[in-house]
C-alpha cells in the first residue's frame, strides 16, 4: 500500500434492503468512532464524501418476491456511479452502509473497472450469511440477502446489469469467509453454483491463518482484491450492533488476524462496511470495533517479532 494513497469514505444511509431498520445509521456512527482518523494513522491521504442521497425506506411489504426493488435499484445506481468515479481516478473507495444490499452497486462499479483496466478481480465477502438468496428462495423478499445472487446474474435485470453485462461477476471470484447461517434452499444453490465458502466449521477445524492462506491464494499484480465486511460477521458477544445476530462468528483475534493477512497482500483496492445497525449497539462499541478492523486491513499490525508475517 502506498503512504500517499488516496482513500475516499462513501456514506450510503439507508437500511432499504434489511429487515430491521437502523443501518441507515451506520456511516454516521463509523465517523464518530473516529475511521477517517484511524485511516490517516495509516498513512493514507482520506477525503470523506458524505452521503449520498437516495429514496426513503417505504417500509412496505414484498412485492412479487422484492421489497423495495425500485428504490434499492436506485439506491444501487447513485454507488455504481460513484464507486466507479473514484476507481476512474486511482483512488481506493470506502462505502460505509447502509444495508448489505448495497454491495451490488459497489461491486458491479469494481467488476466494470477491472473489465476496464483488464485486472483480474477477487472479492472477499466476510459474513455470517452466504447472501445468495432469491426471489424465490427468500421467505421474506429482502434484497440484503440477495446481493451475491444479483451480481452472479440471479436477479431482476435492475440490479444484474449495472456493470453493463450480466452477470457482473462469476461465482469462481469470491471467496465466503465466516459463513453460519445459510437456508436450505440457499444452500443448494450455493453448492450448484459452486461458490468457495470457508465456513465456521472450516474455521474451527483447520484455524483463520491456513483459511486466509486458501482465501488469498492466487493474488498478483494484476488483481484487485475488493473486501466487503458485513459487521455480522463478528461474534455477537463482540459486535452486538446488527440487525441479524448469529452465535458462534470470528473471535477478536480471529478477526484481527484475517484483517492482517488481508493487509499482508498489499492488493488492498476497495471496501465495503455494511450492516453496522447503532440503534441495537451498545455505546457506539460495534462502530469501534469496526474501525480497529478496518485499521488492521490497512496495516496495524500486532506482529512483534522479526520474521515475515505468516511464517
Amino acid at each position: 500500500m502506498s503512504a500517499t494513497r488516496g482513500a475516499v469514505l462513501i456514506g450510503a444511509p439507508t437500511d432499504i434492503g434489511a429487515s430491521d431498520r437502523g443501518a441507515s445509521m451506520g456511516p454516521e456512527a463509523l465517523r464518530v468512532a473516529g475511521l477517517a482518523e484511524a485511516l490517516r494513522r495509516r498513512g493514507l491521504d482520506v477525503v470523506d464524501r458524505g452521503n449520498l442521497t437516495g429514496p426513503s425506506n417505504p417500509w412496505q411489504p414484498a412485492t412479487e418476491g422484492y421489497r423495495h426493488l425500485a428504490q434499492v435499484a436506485d439506491w444501487n445506481r447513485l454507488i455504481y456511479e460513484a464507486i466507479r468515479a473514484e476507481l476512474g481516478h486511482s483512488r481506493l473507495p470506502i462505502l460505509l452502509g447502509g444495508d448489505h444490499c448495497l454491495a451490488i452497486g459497489s461491486i458491479s462499479a469494481v467488476a466494470r473497472h477491472c473489465r476496464d483496466t483488464k485486472k483480474k478481480l477477487r472479492v472477499l465477502w466476510l459474513d455470517a450469511h452466504a447472501d445468495f438468496n432469491t426471489s424465490q428462495l427468500s421467505p421474506s423478499g429482502n434484497i440484503h440477502g440477495m446481493p451475491v445472487s444479483c451480481l452472479c446474474g440471479f436477479g431482476p435485470r435492475e440490479l444484474t446489469g449495472l456493470s453493463g453485462i450480466s452477470p457482473a461477476i462469476s461465482p469462481k471470484v469470491i471467496r465466503q469467509v465466516g459463513i453460519r447461517s445459510v437456508d436450505e434452499g440457499e444452500k443448494r444453490f450455493v453448492h450448484e453454483q459452486g461458490l468457495e465458502v470457508f465456513d465456521m466449521r472450516y474455521i474451527d477445524e483447520r484455524g483463520m491463518r491456513h483459511t486466509m492462506q486458501q482465501a488469498l491464494a492466487g493474488l498478483d499484480a494484476e488483481t484487485h482484491l475488493h473486501v466487503s465486511f458485513d459487521v455480522d460477521f463478528l461474534d455477537p458477544g463482540i459486535a452486538p450492533g446488527v440487525g441479524t445476530t448469529i452465535p458462534g462468528g470470528p473471535t477478536y483475534r480471529e478477526a484481527q488476524l484475517c484483517m492482517e493477512m488481508i493487509a499482508d497482500t498489499g492488493r488492498l483496492a476497495s471496501l465495503d462496511v455494511m450492516e453496522l445497525n447503532p440503534a441495537l449497539d451498545v455505546r457506539n462499541k460495534t462502530a469501534q470495533l469496526a474501525v480497529d478492523l478496518i485499521e488492521s486491513l490497512f496495516g496495524k499490525s500486532t506482529l512483534m517479532r522479526k520474521d515475515e508475517p505468516g511464517q
